[in-house]
């Protein structure tokens, strides 16, 4: 068996701070793993840059087409309502915070994820690696786990909301709700704030007991912190991250020793940037009949609009006309302050990208080549996008894998049939009037919460130029090849 890896996820972790915790002597641990191995300080997140959808790219190597998690917030068409994971409490009761709690903790792994995606979880389970995993929205695997009663909290969860089991890791340690092993870990009911030590606690113990050979370390309160406080205030949150790594390393014996036996990759799902200002969509949709929230139950409407942080998606719930209304929602959105592109399909095989820049087609397959290796045809104005061509490479910096990311938004199978993405300094409201103004946020398809951190040693390639451009589902492959696992097809692509 190869060297233990542990793969880690520093929600929101913005490459620059990252960068200013090392500098300042406030993240050695991460600082050893940089120096031991390489760096990539422009890692492009899937589109919606939204935590569901990067995590199910992290988790499955996959992009949305394939592995079907469309946003924060969508609109079922199977079931006529909207499903919420949670973009605020205050959008949570709007759609019902039981029906938001179900379609997170369960439905987001049993129903929602698509079945022809295999976790790296699944993949590692069937090739028999011990596995394990910390509170991370991905966690479907090989190994049933039921609800514990090990907390006063965890008991009327199980009474009220939590009674099924769940399909997961090995070792699965989940907000309390879920726990393979009594640890003596308290996470709060998955709680901001105290979510990374739970997950330092835990990864300790399994470390100490010599439980795992493949383990997800997610720590995901830099992002909370980055909401609240800005980007720019990220270092403290990344030392505190550091501060869990440094937990772990311990348990195995030292830093030196710990780096000497395993394998690890650190990464950020996406990045974060400053909102300035509100989006709001529903003046601008006045004249239409809009679904609205009722609890979670199915609504009716022509239009359903989902606002997910930066991004947002309308869906024309009409089959009739439903591509011509498509093309007039996405003007409507267009007019509102703080839109910077409108995306839909004008055909089977054609996207179109609109914004006050110009409007774009493009399709699969032709001459243009992007930084991924995939061949693209276009016609319009690459200024929608920022892009330029030079010797058959369509470059777009401002717009990081902007086609391939379009692409693979639209033809998800649960994604609205207009997808948007704010300008930078804007955030749309979301259903329950929250936003994060005066702090940082994500969602856009643009280079400033589109570019996160990946660092990696003892895995994977001694080099970052071993690839043109890296994205959130290079971890996936890197971790297969570990473990002398083949990925599936279409995985990194």
């Amino acid at each position: 068996m190869p060297r233990k890896l542990v793969l880690t996820v520093i929600d929101g972790m913005k490459p620059a701070m990252l960068e200013r915790a090392i500098a300042t002597g406030r993240a050695p641990t991460l600082k050893a793993i940089r120096d031991r191995g390489a760096y990539v300080d422009d890692c492009v997140a899937a589109f919606p840059s939204v935590t569901p959808v990067c995590a199910a790219s992290i988790a499955t190597g996959a992009t949305p087409d394939a592995h079907e998690i469309p946003s924060m917030n969508w609109f079922s068409r199977e079931e006529g309502r909207y499903v919420e994971y949670g973009s605020s409490f205050s959008a949570s009761r709007k759609f019902g915070v039981l029906r938001s709690l179900t379609d997170t903790v369960y439905n987001m792994n049993a129903r929602h994820l698509s079945r022809a995606t295999p976790t790296v979880f699944e993949l590692l389970d069937d090739a028999g690696v011990r596995t394990a995993g910390t509170t991370y929205l991905m966690y479907r695997g090989r190994h049933e786990h039921h609800v514990t009663t090990d907390t006063p909290l965890a008991r009327i969860a199980n009474a009220t909301v939590f009674r099924e089991p769940v399909m997961g890791p090995r070792e699965l340690f989940y907000a309390d709700l879920f726990a393979s092993r009594r640890t003596g870990c308290r996470g709060q009911f998955g709680m901001p704030g105290a979510r990374d030590a739970h997950t330092g606690c835990v990864g300790a113990y399994l470390e100490e007991h010599d439980l795992y050979d493949f383990m997800l370390f997610s720590l995901p309160d830099n992002d909370t912190w980055s909401h609240r406080n800005g980007p720019h205030a990220q270092a403290t949150s990344i030392a505190a991250a550091d501060r869990q790594l440094e937990r772990l390393v311990h348990a195995g014996g030292g830093l030196d020793r710990f780096l000497d036996e395993h394998a690890m990759i650190v990464m950020a799902d996406h990045s974060h940037t400053q909102v300035e200002r509100r989006i709001r969509l529903e003046p601008a949709f006045a004249d239409w009949s809009l679904a609205r929230p009722n609890g979670g139950g199915s609504t009716d409407g022509e239009i359903a609009i989902s606002p997910a942080q930066r991004s947002a998606m309308i869906y024309v719930l009409a089959e009739e006309r439903r591509s011509q209304r498509a093309a007039e929602a996405a003007k409507v959105a267009l007019g509102v302050p703080g839109v910077d592109l409108a995306m839909r399909r004008a055909a089977p095989r054609e996207g179109v990208i609109e914004s006050e820049r110009g409007e774009l087609h493009f399709a699969p397959g032709g001459d243009l080549v992007d930084l991924r290796g995939r061949r693209w045809s276009v016609d319009g104005e690459l200024a929608a996008i920022g892009g330029r061509i030079e010797d058959g490479r369509l470059l777009s910096s401002d717009y990081p894998d902007a086609l391939g990311r379009v692409w693979s938004a639209l033809t998800c199978p649960t994604a609205g049939d207009v997808l948007l993405s704010a300008g930078p300094g804007w955030e749309f409201v979301d259903w329950g009037g929250a936003a994060h103004v005066g702090g940082g946020s994500h969602g856009s398809l643009h280079r400033s919460d589109s570019l996160g951190a990946l660092l990696w040693c003892g895995v994977g390639p001694a080099r970052r130029d071993a690839r043109e451009q890296w994205t959130v589902r290079d971890a996936f492959p890197m971790v297969a090849e570990h473990f002398g696992v083949a990925a599936p097809a279409g995985t990194a692509r």
